[in-house]
């Protein structure tokens, strides 16, 4: 009986351990998979300098790019494993036009772990008339989740690289903005999932634009080659999203 016991206690430490040591495995894994990522290039970290055009300050929820426009604010949500800095240009050049952005930092730059990190940012930003949120490639996704489940809150969704995995609303004003060279979105993907766009979405195809340009992070793995310089593919979204927002 003492030896069946034995036995017993023996083969319960044995799966404790395993368990314990399956679970550092995949920890690791997990630490190593998000500390390899996209980082912003000097470019990116030249445009989050403050000047007389907008006003660059940081928090633990993100950056927010505060321009001359008082009117309409966008939420900003970054691609998968890619530093939230890296989209600076092109925000910064919304928020000098009109528009101020609010650029969140997602956990381990995933915002699948941070899909609702809008809800704080709302508590932390003065008071718009317009809130929109929007995001790139998986950014945009989690936008999108978003946006379904709290449409009432938003008077726009921008999507950049992505698309909706969730039916949105006929009444959300929804903005849809890839390259034609994009070689990372799933194309296939982004057309059975137009159903669930409004039937008044709006979509821009900008011919020689990429994934990555949206952002200044360099090359990214798969991508297409981009047949425009990024400050013309920055400078074609912004006016995208000032013009669909009449904030131009």
């Amino acid at each position: 009986m003492k030896t069946e016991q034995i036995q017993k206690k023996n083969a319960g430490r044995k799966s404790f351990s395993t368990a314990v040591i399956l679970i550092a495995v995949v920890l690791a894994l997990f630490f190593f998979y998000t500390e390899h990522y996209y980082h912003a290039d000097r470019t990116a970290k030249m445009a989050l300098r403050s000047d007389d055009h907008a006003a660059v300050t940081s928090s633990q929820t993100g950056i927010l790019f505060d321009g001359p426009g008082t009117e309409a604010l966008l939420i900003f949500y970054p691609g998968g494993k890619i530093e939230e800095k890296a989209y600076a240009p092109l925000l910064r050049q919304l928020a000098e036009n009109g528009m101020d952005v609010f650029l969140v930092r997602m956990p381990f730059r995933l915002a699948v772990f941070g899909a609702n990190k809008a809800n704080e940012v709302l508590e932390e930003t003065a008071d718009y008339e317009k809130i929109c949120l929007g995001g790139h490639s998986l950014g945009g996704a989690m936008a999108a989740n978003y946006a379904a489940e709290h449409a009432e809150e938003l008077d726009g969704l921008v999507l950049l690289a992505a698309y909706a995995t969730k039916p949105l609303p006929d009444d959300l004003a929804v903005l849809s903005v890839y390259g034609s060279e994009d070689g990372v979105l799933n194309r296939e993907n982004y057309e059975k999932d137009r159903a669930n766009l409004p039937d008044d979405a709006q979509e821009l195809v900008i011919e020689g634009g990429n994934h990555a340009q949206f952002g200044s992070y360099g090359q990214q793995e798969g991508d297409g080659e981009a047949a425009i310089l990024p400050e013309m593919q920055w400078d074609r979204t912004a006016e995208a999203i000032l013009e669909f927002f009449e904030l131009k």
